[in-house]
């Protein structure tokens, strides 16, 4: 992959920066370093190694489900100011605009 203005140009766009000249030099440099660091990965021999899942070792050991005690519903919509009663839910307020 070649590094060019274009490559940085887009990158920023993307990334809604709006570098200097100066600094979009810098990203270039250091974009092609690092893409070169990754490159080096390619030369590593890894046709016997296993994938590592884990670092420690250990491995997650999902529980069964089952049903438990549980808060009823109306009494968990009874601390809530403004509980749609019809529906079962909590209302809140919108956080995202249209």
């Amino acid at each position: 992959m070649k590094v060019d203005e274009a490559l940085i140009s887009q990158l920023a766009k993307l990334a809604r920066l709006a570098p200097t000249p100066a600094q979009s030099i810098k990203l270039r440099d250091d974009l092609a370093g690092i893409l070169e660091m990754v490159a080096k990965l390619d030369e590593l021999d890894l046709e016997n190694i296993e994938p590592l899942r884990y670092v420690t070792g250990q491995e997650n050991v999902p529980r069964p489900d089952k049903i438990g005690h549980h808060i009823d519903r109306d009494l968990a919509l009874d601390n809530a100011p403004d509980a749609d009663r019809e529906g079962g839910f909590l209302c809140v307020p919108r956080v995202i605009s249209e």
